[in-house]
């Protein structure tokens, strides 16, 4: 389940060795040259360049190209170690600690985390079986007051012993929730929520809703409750906190992606599945 700092040390010692694993994985099933035909060609690494060429006609191939990595002045291993830092982290990455641990500027660091963020994309099934739905606001207290200005308003559903979306939308209001909710919870779920008046119209919808009532000190009645979705939110805005300190609404989904990608992966290793990712064409 664990992929260690060892591990990844030992697979990726170098540049050349992520070099020629992401032309494995971009070309290693390639049948025939694109430029010649050659049945089975082979390549060869240019060491001047990020490119292989064949061993027939001299046409060369970029395994970095339309990926992440393209164009970037930037180690390619240094690019692997960043991704495998996101992959164990609990908490997130800041751009300020991959400046300080890589030896880069802030605005390359900044980049590589907006990079590695955009390959933590939610591309589950539907959510169903028992699933938890609630909404929450993101961003620092009005002075004196725990008033919602300033805030950004984020909806979340979670299966219960399943994935978790998360989505930033503009107000709290039914007219924006039932459709983020019905666009990934399967019809005839059950799903649990708060007394919010958004979800009051679930049963009319073809979902088996139950609440509790938070304002009455109700957390829990039987098998009902909201507690893993709250759960959810409690570690994000931790984390949020104490690692980012502050997020633009511009690219807060981006890091709400973040940490629901790897609670939906928590049960395998991280790592190899970002890394694939990264190896697949973004451009």
């Amino acid at each position: 389940m664990k992929y260690t700092f060892t591990r990844f040390n030992k697979k990726f010692p170098s540049d050349n060795a992520c070099l020629q694993y992401m032309f494995a994985q971009r070309y290693g099933r390639m049948k025939v040259c694109r430029k010649c035909g050659a049945a089975k060609p082979r390549y060869y690494r240019v060491r001047s360049k990020k490119v292989f060429e064949c061993s027939d006609c001299g046409y060369q191939i970029s395994p970095l190209a339309n990926t992440i990595f393209h164009k970037s002045g930037t180690s390619l291993r240094s690019w692997f170690y960043v991704i495998f830092m996101f992959s164990v982290s609990k908490n997130g990455v800041s751009a300020k600690e991959v400046e300080r641990t890589l030896g880069v500027t802030y605005k390359t660091a900044w980049r590589m985390a907006k990079l590695v963020r955009s390959l933590m994309q939610y591309g589950g099934d539907m959510l169903s079986g028992v699933v938890e739905a609630d909404e929450t606001f993101i961003g620092g207290y009005k002075r004196g007051g725990k008033s919602v200005q300033n805030k950004v308003a984020v909806f979340g559903a979670v299966e219960r012993n399943g994935n978790v979306y998360t989505a930033k939308v503009r107000t709290t209001g039914a007219r924006v929730l039932l459709p983020e909710l019905t666009k990934v919870v399967a019809p005839g779920t059950t799903i649990h929520t708060d007394k919010a008046g958004a979800y009051r119209t679930l049963n009319q919808r073809g979902y088996n809703h139950t609440v509790v009532n938070h304002s009455a000190l109700e957390f829990a009645r039987g098998s009902t409750h909201t507690n893993t979705i709250e759960g959810f939110w409690s570690q994000l805005k931790r984390s949020m906190d104490g690692t980012y300190h502050a997020v633009s609404p511009k690219y807060l989904q981006s890091y709400l992606n973040e940490f629901a990608y790897r609670y939906n992966l928590r049960g395998e290793a991280v790592f190899p599945c970002l890394i694939e990712r990264a190896a697949q064409r973004v451009a």
